[in-house]
């Protein structure tokens, strides 16, 4: 075995140890294609993973913990810190798992908008994921065109909350603005032109045949390790499970709207990257038909809910009650109903649902988030077995973890 000290130039981020004959390799948590603080404890036998450990919490923020100190107004920016890639789809979680437990009945209007801000989410969170997942494996073009779509959905995004990372753009009871003047139009145009920059990334990768030795038959999960593990989203999905909680149990405005739920049989790193590709072309569909039904909407963007939501400025400016109530509930807090619930939503990478157990106070009195990247990072132990170093970026990468939902 070559002395592993002569490597360390070529390797800066990754540590070297001999062990028995087999080398421990430990990968992270600095190294570029661990996708945040992730560290990976590898025994190598030559080139092959004979066993791998994950290891998690170098980045751990006790989100659940601050989330049981704090009202679940003033929680509710911290969410956008869990999957900061699609801030708005866990803004909605834990907004849809209050509103299920004090009975918050969400004005259309708003649905709509909340399904528009979630499918945009949807699509950034793919276009960082292909990007950065091409540039692991060594395509530099795709992640310079990814990101350039990706700008106009954080324009757009920007256009409508005035933030581009953290959103904090929905709110319990509703959503916080209607729509800006242009904004649907300026909507069409990316969703009429975003089919074409798809197929051009295809173009690129598809059928290239570099990309295709690199993906085929690598990180090959199958159906029965798939759910044993408890994967979802598109992890689940490629590996011949049909199930999208859009479809299994709609919310928002999701059972009105026709779409397809992409999925495949293959299980390997390939099958996962072409669904997500045909997931943006089902998002580009889904606002196309959301951009109808918001036309034919009515005026409300809040609910008539004064126990649990403040009114609208206007109210709040003009009349005496609405302004007592919207002090009470900002000094006090919203104080949700007695009891516990569950809500399950399809985030980008997977189920991502909000348990809260609530005691009437402002404050939950436990709070779990159930995050999609914390179970497929706990795959590594299985699904690293048997493959190549080389592989291990390329299995990461298509696993599109992120460690701000792991280290909660």
């Amino acid at each position: 075995m070559q002395n592993p000290s002569k490597l360390r130039p070529f390797f800066e981020n990754i540590e070297f140890e001999e062990n028995n004959g087999k080398m421990i390799l430990n990968f992270g948590p600095q190294h570029p294609s661990a996708h945040g603080q992730l560290k990976l404890v590898l025994e190598l036998d030559g080139e092959k993973v004979v066993r791998a450990m994950p290891e998690i919490g170098f980045m751990h923020r006790g989100v659940e913990k601050m989330a049981e100190n704090m009202t679940f107004q003033e929680f509710l920016p911290v969410t956008d810190r869990v999957d900061y890639i699609a801030s708005s789809a866990n803004n909605y979680a834990l907004c849809a798992a209050v509103e299920k437990l004090c009975d918050i009945e969400v004005p259309r209007r708003a649905q709509i908008i909340r399904t528009m801000l979630l499918e945009l989410n949807r699509i950034s969170s793919h276009l960082l994921f292909l990007a950065t997942h091409a540039l692991d494996v060594g395509a530099m073009t795709v992640f310079l065109y990814a990101f350039r779509e990706r700008e106009y959905i954080l324009d757009l995004i920007e256009k409508y909350c005035g933030a581009r990372l953290t959103h904090s753009s929905i709110k319990i009871g509703g959503v916080f603005l209607d729509l800006p003047s242009g904004w649907t139009e300026e909507l069409l145009a990316f969703c009429n032109k975003f089919p074409s920059d798809i197929a051009t990334y295809e173009g690129l990768l598809s059928e290239n045949r570099i990309w295709r030795m690199r993906l085929e038959g690598v990180g090959v999960l199958s159906r029965e390790k798939a759910l044993s593990w408890g994967c979802s989203g598109v992890m689940l999905r490629a590996s011949g499970v049909e199930f999208d909680i859009r479809k299994a149990e709609p919310y928002l405005v999701y059972n009105e709207i026709d779409f397809e739920v992409p999925y495949s049989n293959t299980g390997d790193c390939y099958a996962r990257y072409k669904l997500y590709m045909e997931e943006m072309r089902q998002s580009v569909k889904i606002l196309l038909q959301c951009e109808k039904l918001y036309n034919n909407s009515g005026p409300e963007i809040l609910a008539s809910s004064p126990q649990f939501v403040s009114a609208s400025k206007e109210q709040i400016m003009t009349q005496n009650y609405s302004l007592m109530q919207h002090f009470v509930l900002v000094t006090q807090g919203l104080k949700a109903k007695r009891g516990e619930i569950y809500h399950p939503t399809e985030s980008p990478k997977g189920e991502l649902g909000f348990y809260i157990y609530s005691t009437a106070e402002s404050s939950p009195y436990r709070l779990k988030i159930r995050a999609p990247s914390f179970f497929h990072c706990a795959l590594y132990e299985e699904l690293l077995v048997g493959q190549y170093v080389a592989d291990v970026v390329t299995i990461i990468g298509s696993s599109n973890i992120i460690l701000g939902e792991i280290d909660r």
